[in-house]
């Protein structure tokens, strides 16, 4: 079944919005920051200890030695997981001016329509 030309052209306007958000996606994605190398390698070697410290903890039946291994394995893996944000200037305005539109430019255009057609079925 072929679209109508209003539903051809709101389907090249979804497309559209549709490719713009994906750009957008994948550069908020980039601006997350790379790994921190001496961060994971850091991460891992408390991991690694905090792992061998609730082994020595079961072998020698010390409860807290387990404790505090665990939580150096918590923080090893928490520490090897972060990123290093960019957080200069140019992002924060960036942040600042998406906060201040309210949303996204998508759904405010699919509310505009949504409204019309309300608008036009009252009458």
């Amino acid at each position: 079944m072929a679209l109508s030309e209003h539903e051809q052209r709101l389907l090249d306007e979804m497309e559209r919005s549709l490719y713009q958000s994906d750009a957008d996606f994948v550069a908020a994605g980039a601006r997350r920051g790379a790994p921190s190398y001496v961060a994971v390698t850091l991460g891992v070697l408390l991991a690694l200890l905090g792992l061998g410290g609730a082994i020595a903890a079961v072998a020698a039946q010390l409860p807290i030695l387990g404790v505090v291994g665990f939580a150096l394995m918590v923080v090893g893996v928490l520490l090897a997981f972060r990123r290093k944000r960019e957080d200069g200037p140019e992002t924060a305005a960036r942040s600042a001016a998406k906060r201040a539109h309210g949303g996204s430019p998508v759904m405010g255009a699919f509310e505009d329509r949504w409204e019309k057609r309300r608008e036009r079925r009252d009458r």
